[in-house]
């Protein structure tokens, strides 16, 4: 994180870091310093089933194919190596993160929270961030942030008016990713609270 935030910041600009993914990845970085079950669970939410789909596509990429397009950045030959090389993060995060609830527990807060986040930053990204398809001096700045003009960053989609699509994404979000991922972490490892979230009557000695 040391190297890949300054790295970011100077190639691709501060709004990179409003991605979902980018976003979890900071999050998680806080929760594995303060030992935060909500930021560790808020994170695996969020980006666990997104980033299987980004593996996906960078593996249909890596053999000629093109699914989602999420991963097209990664065979631009106008960013270094290295470069693209940092955003392998994307492939290791998945498995750090069950990791880490499994030591932490998950905290169930985290699907409100997220879906909660997971909006604002969609609202962001469409109303003060680049378009998909926009032309910019710096080619290397994020369009279509959070994919919420399209799955198609050289051009927005053309099924609906922008602003249904964003209302269609913002509603599928929890359906399709957090709720599913939600249950099952829940089902899957125990429940927990950060302790420095807990309300404060959880301290009060029983009358």
């Amino acid at each position: 994180m040391a190297v890949l935030i300054p790295v970011y910041w100077l190639n691709y600009g501060p709004t990179n870091f409003l991605y979902f993914c980018d976003v979890a990845l900071l999050l998680t970085l806080v929760g594995v310093w303060t030992e935060n079950p909500l930021l560790v669970s808020m994170s695996a939410v969020g980006i666990l089933v997104p980033q299987a789909l980004w593996v996906m596509d960078f593996a249909a990429q890596l053999t000629g194919h093109h699914f989602l397009h999420m991963t097209d950045y990664m065979f631009d030959s106008r960013r270094s190596l290295f470069l693209r090389g940092l955003s392998l993060f994307h492939g290791w995060l998945p498995f750090l993160l069950a990791a880490l609830v499994a030591r932490l527990g998950y905290d169930r807060r985290a699907l409100r929270a997220w879906t909660a986040l997971s909006w604002a930053l969609c609202l962001i990204s469409f109303f003060f961030l680049p378009p998909a398809g926009a032309h910019l001096a710096n080619p290397k700045t994020p369009v279509n942030i959070d994919y919420v003009f399209g799955l198609n960053d050289a051009a927005p989609q053309a099924w609906m008016p922008a602003g249904a699509y964003l209302v269609c994404v913002m509603a599928a979000l929890p359906v399709l990713f957090f709720v599913p991922t939600h249950l099952v972490l829940g089902r899957v490892f125990r429940k927990t609270q950060s302790p420095r979230l807990l309300p404060l009557t959880a301290n009060r000695p029983a009358a």
